[in-house]
């Protein structure tokens, strides 16, 4: 009877501050998005406190029904950083609708488009940037971001399934309905409607 009453306290106290997690965090993260101007959709829930660092002339686009969980307490699968999401001046980070994303960092220098339907593993990250010249005198300088450093737009279709720990760098076109394997570099774009993964990223099969 006394373990039934400790399980029970237990399950009662963790779903009570999931709840308070949940709500306070949804709040207090509308409110963050508000301020900065970003447009957001209907039924967005956002779980836990992403940390969101947007230039005032960046564009955040976040569709209908999207799923931002950014807790332990959400989908906990043993890593648990926050979601970043950081859209340098002049930059675009788009979701779509229905996308989901759990404890993934995403940062755009030029354009991330993401689609909908969208599914993005735990502790993937997006990067459109090299972040530093391949120069090393310029690297050197702590020439941050210069004219020089690489950059291109990241694009994900429609019904992409990324797995966890993923991650997507500068250039990379995924197409519409395929699935990238958890732990997977992708440095080239992936057709429709396939399975590819690995470090180096590698042909799988048709779906």
């Amino acid at each position: 009877m006394l373990k039934i009453l400790v399980r029970f306290i237990f399950r009662l106290q963790l779903k009570t501050k999931v709840l308070i997690i949940s709500k306070i965090g949804n709040l207090f993260s509308k409110l963050v998005l508000w301020s900065y101007n970003v447009n957001f959709g209907n039924n967005v829930k956002i779980n836990g406190f992403p940390k969101f660092i947007l230039k005032k002339d960046s564009r955040f686009i976040i569709g209908d029904d999207c799923r931002i969980n950014s807790s332990k307490h959400f989908n906990p699968i043993g890593r648990y950083p926050n979601c970043v999401f950081r859209v340098y001046s002049g930059a675009t980070l788009k979701f779509g609708k229905n996308v989901g994303i759990s404890a993934s960092t995403i940062i755009s220098s030029d354009s991330i488009t993401i689609g909908d339907n969208v599914l993005i593993g735990a502790n993937c990250v997006f990067y459109d940037t090299d972040f530093h010249p391949i120069s090393y005198t310029k690297r050197s300088g702590n020439e941050f971001q210069s004219t020089s450093t690489r950059k291109s737009p990241i694009s994900i279709g429609d019904n992409v399934f990324i797995g966890a720990h993923s991650t997507i760098l500068k250039g990379v076109i995924i197409g519409e309905n395929s699935i990238i394997g958890a732990g997977s570099l992708v440095t080239k774009s992936i057709p429709s409607n396939q399975i590819w993964a690995g470090n180096p990223i590698k042909f799988i099969k048709e779906i």
